[in-house]
């Protein structure tokens, strides 16, 4: 511990000492005292010069983060004076034991907190520290209250051995129990290594800082040792790495200051637990404002791409889209909306990235949105434009089919109401995987532009007319033929509303109005899986 920091706790030992020892019994004015006294002592932490070395990394420190999350004043710590249990001869008593807990609000709502004082011991788990945050998670299922970590620490407390592993299983334990009753959400503002990763993993979104933070089960030193890579904590763990590469992260922010507002602006669109109702949006939108713009936002060449952001935007309330993961499998995009005032998921192909395609990371991220949505009774709306699976020894050897099977399960398993617009391709299992009508799709309709089918009419037409396309005159007169045959009588919405496998084949202006009025109408469902412990997902 540094000169500054020794003197500090010296000073506060010293005078706390002597107040207990005085000869006289001490009055409510010198309980008031030392009341006070104890209460400005934790709220330095690990001291000044403690705290700026935290501001010099260009991090707040734990208390300052609270500030900023949480609406002015609203923060109530509890626990302020619990200490570590396993302090070594003449160790400096401190308050908190690196880590401050409580709960305050945001917008008026209430959620459960805990932050990591990385000035205090690095921020390490010990019994203590884990005893806090537990105590803080069974608070708030029993509120039914969201939880939010900031994470900053060094990892377990070594001195402590396995009473600190022990608390990190304490966690996880309640992280599972927690998970699908009220939304727990991890910011990683620091270093989390080893097993402290798994607590977040466990949690429904994880939001990191560029710069700043780093997750790694193992890190850069002992990678080299073991494997002979030299990589920086950057590459191995960042930001970047996590939201971008291994999907482990759901956003990348600037700054913490950034990262922290993101999180607020979540609790827009999510209810507190899984029996309340998500809030309402605060636009006022016309809930039949139609858009001129859709009727040409899909191209008439059906393989030229297009930014499904565009019809999203066009749709939803005040043009606003939350996306999750946006820099992660990018052909698929998830996020909320409000839809005429009502907390939606959406989930929508993007032809603009791989041609919409699915591929086993796009399969994985919307499998886990379509579930932390149905965990918390908000209804999914889905844009489908997808030509199929991607295909390709990578794709089949790394498991594409069990990964797609976690996308496929997740939509038949919810219970949300499920709403789904296609826009141009359904092709082949894709089209059953993408919420449709008999994987119990709720409302499915499709634009005139929509192509349902086995395969796409070029591809189809190959196979099905080989040997005739072979011996023609002319082969490409002969193809052409053939495909525009093909899409007459297949590729086209009128054969599956025909069926009743779409409801309706609408006018893309009327997407807003129509989708508007059938979430009102689903308003009520009532939808039930057989009973059980619970499903086998192909994990």
């Amino acid at each position: 511990m540094d000169g500054a920091g020794s003197s500090f706790f010296r000073e506060r030992a010293l005078a706390s000492a002597a107040m207990t020892q005085s000869s006289h019994s001490p009055s409510m004015r010198d309980k008031l005292e030392r009341l006070a006294m104890a209460r400005e002592a934790s709220e330095q932490g690990g001291g000044a010069a403690r705290v700026a070395a935290q501001h010099a990394k260009g991090k707040l420190s734990a208390r300052e983060r609270l500030d900023v999350l949480l609406d002015e004043g609203s923060f109530v710590e509890i626990d302020r004076f619990v200490t570590s249990r396993s302090l070594a001869d003449g160790e400096a008593l401190i308050y908190g034991d690196g880590v401050v807990t409580g709960h305050g609000r945001i917008d008026g709502r209430l959620v459960y907190v805990f932050s990591q004082d990385f000035t205090v011991f690095g921020g390490s788990l010990s019994e203590a520290h884990a005893a806090k945050i537990c105590k803080i998670m069974d608070l708030a299922v029993r509120n039914g209250a969201p939880v939010i970590g900031l994470n900053d620490s060094g990892g377990a407390r070594i001195q402590e051995g396995v009473v600190s592993l022990g608390g990190y299983a304490d966690i996880f334990l309640r992280n599972t129990l927690a998970s699908g009753v009220v939304p727990q959400i991890s910011a990683i503002l620091g270093p989390c290594a080893g097993g402290a990763v798994y607590s977040p993993a466990i949690t429904d979104f994880i939001y990191m800082v560029r710069g700043t933070s780093y997750m790694f089960v193992t890190g850069p030193n002992v990678v080299k040792t073991v494997t002979h890579e030299d990589v920086t904590m950057e590459q191995l763990g960042g930001a970047d790495t996590h939201a971008g590469t291994s999907g482990v992260a759901h956003f990348a922010c600037e700054s913490e200051l950034a990262c922290l507002q993101h999180i607020r602006e979540l609790f827009r669109y999510v209810p507190s637990n899984n029996v309340d109702d998500a809030p309402r949006g605060r636009g006022r939108d016309p809930r039949d404002r139609r858009d001129e713009s859709l009727l040409s936002v899909v191209p008439d060449n059906p393989n030229k791409p297009y930014d499904m952001r565009e019809v999203i935007t066009r749709v939803v309330d005040d043009a606003t889209l939350y996306e999750v993961q946006p820099d992660y499998a990018a052909n698929i995009l998830v996020g909320f909306a409000h839809l005429g005032g009502q907390s939606i998921g959406i989930v929508a192909n993007q032809p603009a990235v791989l041609a919409g395609v699915l591929d086993i990371n796009a399969s994985m991220k919307a499998a886990r949105f379509v579930r932390f949505c149905d965990c918390f009774n908000i209804p999914l709306v889905t844009f489908e434009d997808v030509p199929g699976f991607l295909p390709g020894v990578a794709q089949e050897h790394g498991g594409i089919i069990k990964h797609g099977a976690k996308l496929l399960y997740a939509y038949c398993e919810a219970t949300v109401p499920k709403l789904t617009v296609i826009t141009r391709k359904a092709y082949g299992g894709a089209y059953d995987v993408m919420s449709s009508k008999h994987i119990r799709g709720d409302f499915n309709v499709a634009w005139p532009t929509a192509e349902i089918a086995v395969m796409g009419p070029k591809g189809a037409v190959e196979i099905l007319y080989r040997k005739e396309i072979a011996e023609a005159a002319d082969p490409q007169a002969a193809l052409d033929a053939r495909v525009a045959e093909y899409t007459e009588k297949f590729a086209n919405p009128y054969i599956a509303a025909a069926r009743g496998y779409v409801d309706d084949v609408i006018d893309p202006r009327d997407t807003r109005p129509r989708l508007i009025e059938a979430l009102e109408s689903l308003r009520g469902k009532r939808d039930r899986n057989p009973a059980k412990k619970h499903g086998n997902l192909p994990l």
